[in-house]
């Protein structure tokens, strides 16, 4: 079983690398990619467990940017990254200061409107990633009682972005996200492969021509959000404009609601992923 997108408490998921490797292994998964948002750490520790425990990991990223000319978020993937490059670094890093930013102040609009929880335990239960996401301040107000998971009433309640008769949520901050055509160029500069992220979440397919002029590599065909329909546009678009397909669970632990290798990507697309990114290395000796 292959599954090349998941995300550990480093970013937005709740399980150390070593819980989520170990738990790949439980699992049968024999090559997972470690895909956290905009951030590379942790990418060789990830590698070191992976051949303790007998999993290939994939290194990888996924930027959380915004499509500005349509008006509308995007996610790349990026598989075989270099971690630490500075291109992935000095794009990334204003976002993860600005988002813990927008959590501390999303905890203190909370704890204004009377919910007894304090940024310290929203800080704690983030402590060993890249900053604080929605999601631990949900995990502090489940401590406290005020909710039993993280995605429901109260996370509408508090996060929602309003619009389509919604009134936008009391602690709702939103912020600026890297754009996307930059998220493509860094991951090709940080030598990985750039693969659209379920692109069905975001409507992102018309983007797609345009991607591939600037770097698109590949995109993601399996995932929980998808079903047949959004399969074989995928496979339309692979087959138009030469992308590799590629799949995973999106898994989080608690803070999500897939399961780990509930989406199995396939040793055939790992291959050609594999192929795809040995000739990208070729061709860059060639040119150097």
């Amino acid at each position: 079983m292959i599954d090349l997108h998941c995300h550990s408490n480093i970013s937005d998921g709740s399980m150390s690398l070593f819980e989520l490797i170990s738990l790949a292994k439980e699992k049968g998964i024999t090559h997972l990619a470690i895909t956290d948002h905009d951030t590379t750490k942790g990418l060789k520790e990830a590698k070191y467990i992976g051949e303790q425990l007998g999993v290939t990991i994939i290194p990888g990223i996924e930027i959380s940017a915004y499509d500005y000319k349509r008006q509308r978020r995007a996610h790349i993937l990026g598989f075989f990254v270099e971690p630490h490059h500075e291109a992935i670094e000095n794009l990334c890093s204003p976002l993860l200061k600005m988002r813990h930013l927008a959590s501390y102040e999303m905890t203190k609009r909370i704890m204004k409107a009377g919910f007894n929880i304090s940024w310290e335990e929203v800080e704690q239960l983030a402590k060993d990633g890249t900053g604080a996401y929605k999601q631990h301040i949900m995990h502090a107000l489940i401590n406290k009682g005020y909710a039993d998971k993280i995605y429901g009433d109260l996370y509408d309640k508090l996060f929602s972005k309003g619009g389509e008769g919604k009134p936008q949520g009391l602690a709702h901050i939103p912020i600026q996200y890297v754009d996307v055509e930059d998220a493509i160029v860094a991951i090709r500069e940080a030598g990985g492969l750039p693969v659209l992220a379920h692109p069905k979440q975001f409507n992102n397919f018309d983007a797609i021509p345009e991607w591939v002029e600037i770097g698109l590599e590949g995109i993601e065909a399996v995932h929980p959000l998808h079903g047949p329909k959004d399969e074989e546009l995928v496979k339309y678009y692979a087959d138009q404009f030469e992308l590799i397909e590629t799949g995973g669970s999106d898994f989080h632990g608690f803070y999500g609601n897939f399961e780990l290798g509930s989406k199995d990507a396939g040793m055939v697309r790992y291959e050609k992923l594999l192929e795809r990114y040995q000739k990208m290395c070729e061709s860059k000796k060639t040119l150097s």
